[in-house]
């Protein structure tokens, strides 16, 4: 339950909000048509948009975020020097 509640409400961006507002659009539009195909589709952009999933359901597609960590050394304005053992 964690997680979904997780999935709901983190990570909303742009793209995320167009398909619920098209979705939500769609939904009207069916409902004040009296059309079901229109509701069906509205029902594919509305999933994607609450469950943050994209064409491919297997989110074959995503990249996960780059976290840099970063170096105390680093982060004071010195460089951080790199050592290479060298043999003979």
């Amino acid at each position: 339950m964690n997680a979904i509640k997780q999935r709901l409400f983190t990570d909303w961006h742009l793209v995320r909000m167009m398909r619920l507002g098209i979705g939500i659009m769609m939904l009207v539009a069916g409902i004040h048509s009296k059309d079901w195909t229109m509701g069906l589709f509205s029902s594919f952009f509305l999933y994607q948009a609450l469950t943050n999933t994209g064409c491919c359901g297997t989110q074959s597609c995503y990249t996960p975020k780059v976290v840099k960590k970063t170096d105390p050394i680093v982060s004071s304005g010195e460089e951080a020097i790199d050592f290479e053992e060298v043999k003979l």
